[in-house]
């Protein structure tokens, strides 16, 4: 897959639509409160009206023996802001549950699947779940926004049944023992190339490129003006992102070589969507970020490293640009079929492409899906 990134901000299409009022539809199904997160804005469409679970993700599927399945427990997930639009879409239109006639959001022929059913019951019932209701999905699916370490710590205290991450356990927990990490089951959903991004101000001022040895020096406060390197005579804001956040775990480690490197930004914000809002406002700013949330006045920009420079658009997603990051799911102590039901969704070339693709994150090769899907339980119909 060698598609980049593009504006966000596209044609509100009737997809949005439905992944948003999927959103909204599962908020009152569910009787769901937001998750608490101040400043917080649905990317792809869907808002963030997704629940917090609270209570025990233990396994509320049962061990399969052939019957349905019915009025099991929602299930949930946390975390990651850059996670997030996969999940909170892919749940979306789980919880709208398209007929297999509805070409937009399920259409089965298009995806080499063969059946009559609706989406929900079609993923679900692969492991035997089944709806009492007609036209409801099997179980609801609920996700929360926060950021990675809040998602495995969750998905680890029994809090959700999958944590949302953009980094790896080992980077998100450094002081765990092998014993704990070992307990979680990662399944990668998709690839980040995470861009650098600048103001419409500072591009326009003609700041196109950076390269990797200005770029650290900029977030360790050496270089504090765009003057130099040959931008206008103004201060530059450097925007990070929360300590603890799967994006500024993935972009020390990456940059500097260590998840814990000290660095200096002038400001840190919580989420990706916060950080689009500051550097649009901004006319100064600078920011490393999703590439999900580029557009509207985020411009990225390119990085030259080593030699070679990867420009958004082009090939953010080649294997030497190390800024790219697999987006995470993890699950504790083995995968329950509720969860693999789900999670199966998202991994197939049906869940790549309609909520990883238009995302502008890199879906899974045919080769990575069929690894991440030997992870999960095998089907149980």
């Amino acid at each position: 897959m060698t598609r980049d990134s593009k504006s966000v901000g596209a044609d509100y299409s009737r997809r949005k639509f439905i992944v948003a009022s999927g959103a909204a539809g599962l908020a009152g199904l569910a009787g769901c409160s937001g998750s608490g997160n101040e400043g917080t804005e649905a990317s792809g469409g869907a808002e963030d009206t997704a629940t917090e679970a609270s209570g025990d993700s233990s396994d509320t599927s049962t061990e399969s023996s052939g019957s349905s399945k019915e009025d099991v427990g929602p299930l949930t997930a946390d975390g990651s802001s850059t996670v997030y639009p996969i999940t909170s879409d892919g749940a979306a239109v789980w919880n709208s549950n398209p007929p297999a006639d509805d070409e937009e959001y399920w259409g089965p022929g298009q995806y080499d699947i063969d059946t009559d059913a609706n989406m929900a019951d079609y993923w679900g019932g692969l492991y035997g779940f089944s709806s009492s209701e007609e036209g409801q999905p099997p179980f609801l699916v609920n996700v929360g926004l926060s950021h990675s370490g809040t998602g495995v710590e969750k998905v680890m205290n029994g809090q959700v049944d999958i944590g949302d991450s953009s980094a790896p356990v080992a980077d998100e927990l450094p002081d765990a023992d092998q014993s704990t990490l070992d307990k979680f089951v990662n399944h990668v959903v998709g690839v980040d190339g995470q861009p650098i991004v600048v103001s419409q101000e500072i591009a326009d001022a003609g700041v196109e490129e950076l390269t990797g040895d200005e770029l650290r020096a900029i977030y360790k406060q050496e270089i504090t003006n765009w003057s130099e390197v040959g931008g206008p005579d103004r201060e530059i804001q450097a925007v990070g992102r929360a300590e603890g956040s799967g994006t500024d775990t993935a972009f020390r480690a990456n940059l500097y070589g260590d998840p814990e490197a000290e660095m200096s930004p002038d400001i840190r914000k919580g989420q990706n969507q916060q950080v689009a809002t500051l550097v649009r406002n901004s006319d100064n700013a600078i920011a490393y970020m999703a590439l999900a949330f580029v557009g509207n006045g985020v411009v990225p920009i390119s990085l030259t490293l080593d030699g070679t420079t990867y420009t958004p658009g082009k090939n953010l997603s080649d294997k030497g640009y190390p800024l790219s990051r697999d987006l995470h799911c993890y699950t504790w102590e083995g995968t329950s079929e509720q969860e693999a039901a789900f999670l199966r969704m998202l991994i197939s070339d049906y869940g790549q492409t309609m909520f990883v693709e238009p995302n502008n994150y890199f879906v899974l090769s045919d080769t990575r899906q069929e690894e991440e899907r030997a992870k999960l339980p095998e089907p149980s119909n």
